[in-house]
């Protein structure tokens, strides 16, 4: 088992488990494993999950929601996507995930964002002229750059900026040149631009608000927990967190989490 690092103490079984997708649930831009299913589908019965990830909600359809297999109308009620770092929110309406908001950004807005990013990156040598797919990807709610294109291999992805530099040096190149907007370094080799503001821990705070799941009952699971990562919004929120490095290392938590969360159940039958 790969060690893993509880960030924020959580003394009581939550009542919602949150997790990051890529290189959390799943590699990156893959379905999960049948491993990581059941383990959700095991979660779904006992309390509220929700995925929050910088992907868009084709990647959450595809990756996870048609793994599921025999998840019923019931469980999947208790399933939260929040795609494109929670500036979207979907909810099971007993026929399909239909939205609950989306913070959509204007055409001028995507036209500036777009704009700086390749301008940018051709600057500073960092567009890649022979990629695996597209580059840039309007989500609606958040225009995201991929250095090596949307279908890169895992291994080419981590391999082309294990120390973070390149997507940091981009970020603050485009970042004065989208004011009202929220440059972010994302994923291995992706920057997500969003409206000022709407990030992870703003798809956390209105998943409180709307489940009426006050934060500390909630533990959320991601691998870029550390400073400056797409995830440490949620921990700076106070959310309780846990760090992991693969989906793998995922699977073996929650192996050590559904044991505990056998009482909430018997709690609710009572």
């Amino acid at each position: 088992m790969t060690a893993s690092r509880q960030t924020a103490p959580h003394p009581k079984p939550p009542r919602l488990v949150a997790f990051d997708l890529d290189d959390t649930l799943a590699a990156s831009k893959s379905a999960i494993d049948p491993r990581i299913a059941a383990q959700l589908r095991a979660l779904l019965r006992v309390v509220d999950v929700a995925i929050i990830s910088g992907g868009n909600e084709a990647q959450f359809r595809s990756q996870v929601i048609a793994q599921l297999g025999d998840a019923d109308a019931a469980q999947l009620s208790r399933l939260h996507l929040l795609p494109t770092c929670g500036t979207r929110y979907l909810r099971h309406d007993g026929d399909d995930f239909a939205p609950v908001y989306a913070h959509d950004l204007s055409d001028e807005e995507k036209s500036a964002a777009l704009r700086a990013l390749r301008e940018e990156a051709e600057r500073l040598g960092l567009w890649e002229p022979n990629p695996w797919g597209e580059i840039l990807e309007d989500r609606g709610s958040q225009i995201t750059f991929s250095a090596l294109g949307q279908q890169a291999p895992g291994d080419a992805k981590h391999a082309w900026d294990p120390s973070g530099e390149k997507r940091l040096r981009l970020r603050d190149a485009v970042a004065p040149r989208v004011p009202g907007l929220e440059v972010r370094a994302g994923g291995s080799t992706s920057i997500d631009i969003t409206r000022a503001g709407i990030d992870k821990a703003h798809g956390m705070t209105s998943l409180a608000e709307h489940t009426g799941i006050p934060l500390a009952d909630m533990l959320f699971y991601g691998d870029r927990l550390d400073e400056g990562g797409n995830d440490y919004p949620v921990l700076a929120l106070g959310v309780p967190s846990i760090a992991v490095t693969d989906w793998q290392n995922t699977a073996d938590e929650l192996d050590v989490l559904l044991p505990t969360l056998q009482p909430t159940l018997e709690d609710r039958q009572v």
